[in-house]
């Protein structure tokens, strides 16, 4: 019998290393991209490794292309369990030597369930949920809760691969660079990103603040602010909000899809954001982000070994020394005020505007 918990070294040996790898995660683009050191790091190590990447559309767009990902099999969860058995019968010509079950949820628990692998790598009984450890052959030793990007980092470790210096590979195209540059055409003096808002509500920081933030990173740096999101009807209620709010006049970019968003990000000399994809995705392409947190616990979902002077962190109460495994705490993101944001944002010019790697050509050709 396999034992299902692994402790370090899985397949240490060139040898043994598998050929065919699959990753299952299907969606939550901030935890796509804390995956992505993962892939790449097996890459590094195994570079005739061939990786399929099990997930949904939205997130898909994000990882097409990469370099570390040769393949994609799209989950249309919209579908329902048509979706499900789609996804069966594209894994029933696809075996693997390997699978990770990145995302420890009930549907990537079946779809794991569904991969053809001698061996399926999941989390530990204690971090696991919705019964996925059921649908694993082995699974990572038990740790403390520590910053997610740790958790996803600890499978190179199980499986014997080093971990390096973290790579997340991301960069938008020639082609979107260009498309963001004819958005920003004419925009002078710093740009600042604002990412509006979340699809959970106890995340999001008031639209009249980041009105107000518009304005006054105008008057004090000559700033622009670019609105970034998605069409959802929240975001777009939440970007009509800071427009209607500041004469400020900041860029409206809602709705050009995550791989234009990903172009504008780069382009800016900073980003402001509550806990969300984009945020996650400004900080590996080490675009100076300003986290806004109140809600989530930024010793586990904060910012991964950059920009901790950035943060404004809302979740604690001051002097309190509370841990990763510390809950959600509802209601504290209107204790972040402007004024502590504006003095972040500054911050974040002043120290990383310019030099390399942190000066950001506006768009580069």
């Amino acid at each position: 019998m396999t034992d299902p918990v692994t402790t370090g070294g899985l397949f240490g040996a060139e040898g043994d290393w598998p050929r065919r790898v699959g990753v299952v995660m299907l969606s939550a683009l901030g935890d796509v991209v804390h995956a992505l050191p993962v892939v790449t790091a097996i890459k590094r190590h195994a570079p005739a490794t061939r990786l399929t990447w099990i997930l949904q559309p939205g997130p898909a767009a994000l990882v097409q292309g990469h370099p570390a990902v040769d393949e994609i099999v799209l989950f249309e969860r919209r579908n329902g369990w048509r979706g499900f058995l789609d996804v069966r019968r594209a894994l029933a010509a696809r075996p693997f030597d390997l699978v990770l079950a990145l995302q420890p949820y009930f549907k990537a628990g079946l779809l794991t369930w569904m991969a053809r692998a001698p061996v399926k790598l999941g989390l530990d009984r204690a971090r696991s949920r919705d019964l996925n450890a059921l649908f694993t052959t082995h699974r990572i030793p038990s740790r403390p809760l520590g910053h997610i990007q740790d958790q996803f980092l600890e499978y190179l470790d199980a499986l014997g691969v080093p971990r390096g210096e973290p790579v997340w590979g991301l960069a938008p195209s020639p082609a979107e660079r260009a498309e963001a540059r004819a958005l920003l055409a004419g925009t002078e003096g710093p740009l600042v990103g604002c990412v509006v808002a979340t699809s959970r509500p106890a995340k999001n920081w008031p639209p009249e603040r980041y009105a107000a933030l518009a304005t006054q990173l105008a008057a004090a740096h000559g700033a622009r602010c670019v609105l970034l999101g998605s069409a959802a009807p929240h975001e777009r209620a939440a970007a009509d909000a800071i427009l209607t709010g500041t004469t400020a006049a900041p860029l409206d970019a809602l709705g050009r899809g995550l791989r234009t968003t990903l172009a504008l990000l780069e382009a800016c000399d900073a980003v402001v954001s509550p806990d969300t994809g984009p945020f996650h995705i400004a900080v590996a392409m080490e675009v100076p982000a300003v986290g806004l947190y109140g809600y989530t616990n930024p010793k586990r979902f904060g910012p991964y070994h950059r920009f901790a002077d950035l943060l404004v962190d809302a979740f604690g109460e001051p002097g309190e020394d509370y841990g990763p495994a510390a809950r959600y705490r509802p209601g504290r993101m209107g204790r972040i005020t402007v004024g502590i944001v504006a003095e972040k944002v500054r911050l974040a010019l002043e120290r990383y505007g310019s030099g390399p790697p942190w000066r950001r050509a506006r768009v580069p050709e």
